[in-house]
């Protein structure tokens, strides 16, 4: 069993949300890199198609480039759960702008007819669990009466 340290007794569950948060949507993610190359056979064998015609991407390029991109938010995803966890300030404020960007890109994804609610649902709790105050002070975005933010 993991024994807690005071440290992390400290967070409150808000962090633990986010946290787990950030996990399930690094899945996500993981899912949206491999599912797509899975369905277009690419990893029975190799790249046998182009990825470029000309100047423009061919439809495997156009999936390969999704996934790669999928594969470095993903990767990005991790390295804000380390700073988060350590309760870096730059991380909330990398994850409260993601999850912005995020929620505004999957509310036009919804209007558009192509919902991921599971996705919509993990940034909005994210979203919620952020701006706690219990959650801003200890990552110093917000103080008490009379006390300094650095």
């Amino acid at each position: 069993m993991l024994k807690r340290t005071k440290k992390w007794a400290k967070h409150p569950p808000a962090v633990t949300i986010v946290a787990w948060g950030i996990v399930v949507l690094f899945l996500i993610g993981l899912f949206q890199v491999f599912e797509p190359l899975v369905r277009m056979g690419v990893f029975p064998g190799a790249l046998k198609d182009p990825l470029v015609a000309g100047r423009s991407l061919t439809q495997m390029g156009q999936l390969v480039a999704i996934s790669a991109l999928y594969l470095v938010l993903s990767l990005v995803g991790i390295i804000v759960l380390i700073g988060f966890m350590r309760l870096h300030r730059w991380a909330w404020v990398v994850l409260m702008v993601w999850t912005g960007v995020s929620l505004t890109a999957t509310l036009i994804n919804f209007f558009y007819n192509r919902p991921n609610y599971l996705v919509m649902v993990s940034y909005t709790i994210i979203a919620f669990a952020l701006n706690q105050p219990e959650v801003q002070r200890i990552f110093r975005i917000r103080s008490d009466e009379g006390e300094h933010v650095r």
